[in-house]
């Protein structure tokens, strides 16, 4: 895995959710925009999990905490999904939380209640793991 494979990765993903945005619009909830993207990822033979349980490990023991991820593609970037009308920090939290917990470099936070997802309903994350990655 390089950079550039997690770049292209995340230009398919970005381009799915744009397509799945540009066919329903704003304003619906979460888990529609969920299902779409479930479909729409499929179609283009991207591998995934989806509601992923995300373990956490104290000490040694795997702790009973229901963290679940909305996507987990190609076993390398962290995508979650919301419906809303502000995004909150809480939510950045969460995604960076989840790369640390499964040591992923990337994760991509979309919001598809706005007007483009490109411009408005997308953030992308990298972390440690990103930087530790070869270029190509």
């Amino acid at each position: 895995m390089t950079q550039k494979y997690l770049d292209d990765l995340t230009f398919q993903i970005l381009g799915a959710a744009i397509e799945v945005h540009k066919y329903l619009g704003s304003g619906l909830l979460e888990s529609v925009y969920h299902q779409c993207m479930i479909e729409e990822l499929s179609h283009r033979k991207i591998n995934f999990f989806t509601e992923m349980k995300i373990p956490l490990i104290y000490k040694e023991k795997e702790l009973n905490i229901d963290f679940r991820c909305d996507l987990f593609v190609e076993d390398c970037i962290i995508v979650e999904l919301k419906s809303v009308s502000e995004m909150n920090t809480i939510f950045e939290a969460q995604l960076l939380s989840y790369m640390k917990l499964l040591q992923v470099p990337k994760g991509i936070l979309i919001n598809f209640n706005c007007s483009n997802i490109f411009k408005y309903g997308q953030k992308t994350f990298i972390n440690e793991y990103f930087r530790q990655l070869p270029l190509k």
